[in-house]
């Protein structure tokens, strides 16, 4: 793809260990760019961080963030920083949706804790990390925020309400923060359908047959089917595009 050549830059995954983090990260490192992976677990980090590094000769830090707790971003931010000098590419790809029997029986705590990873996290670090891109104006170094948003969004389920309305409300910061950011930030999401991530591993036979029934494509994507989407957004090639909400579902019905 042209204007993929990240060489230079340093690009922060969050949920970077696994699925469709761990795709990202990998596609970036390929085109030379220092990576950053950010999860709670720092031992799957770590291993992702040593492969990336004898693999494609890049730069790759391993930080543990549980991106729910403010403080947490706040010294990832103050982290990369220092360590790496700044980040051109955020991708707030950490997220979560637990089951829940009935919605009556969604717990104050299960509520929060998908509202935290799902939407206070990317709020707190797109805002500092987004500020620190924009200081300076148009001249400045710049950058591109890109939310891992859902079809939840605005096809919300039953069995999904907390996390599609966590969504719903990424959506919205995605066009908030491009204003507040532009001109030297973009900021865009990625509107992602079913992918076959650990979210996966929980769904039935007859959950996966139903939720492919209601896919044009008639199956769930794979973890580095949305590698295209996002070294697009976070390229030259995506330079007259922000505030968009792209999606990558297979064609959701």
């Amino acid at each position: 793809m042209e204007g993929t050549d990240f060489t230079g830059k340093v690009v922060l995954v969050t949920g970077g260990s696994r699925g469709m983090g761990k795709a990202m990260v990998e596609a970036f490192a390929a085109r030379g760019a220092s990576v950053v992976i950010a999860s709670r677990r720092l031992d799957a980090c770590e291993q992702l961080a040593r492969e990336v590094r004898d693999r494609h000769g890049v730069a790759a830090l391993a930080v543990a963030c549980n991106v729910s707790r403010w403080a947490d971003c706040d010294a990832l931010v103050d982290t990369v920083y220092r360590q790496l000098g700044g980040v051109d590419v955020l991708v707030n790809n950490a997220g979560l949706s637990p089951l829940y029997p009935s919605l009556d029986e969604v717990s104050e705590a299960l509520f929060d804790k998908v509202i935290g990873v799902n939407l206070r996290g990317p709020f707190r670090l797109g805002s500092a990390i987004g500020t620190r891109m924009a200081a300076g104006g148009a001249d400045s170094r710049g950058g591109s925020i890109i939310n891992i948003s859902s079809v939840a969004a605005i096809r919300p389920g039953p069995h999904e309400l907390p996390y599609a309305a966590a969504k719903a409300g990424l959506n919205a910061l995605t066009e908030g923060m491009a204003q507040a950011f532009a001109p030297a930030v973009r900021v865009n999401a990625i509107q992602a359908g079913p992918f076959r991530t650990d979210i996966a591993k929980a769904w039935s036979p007859q959950t996966l047959a139903r939720i492919e029934q209601g896919v044009a494509l008639c199956r769930v994507g794979e973890p580095a089917e949305i590698v295209g989407a996002a070294l697009y957004l976070a390229s030259d090639a995506a330079s007259f595009c922000t505030g968009a909400v792209l999606r990558v579902d297979g064609g959701v019905r």
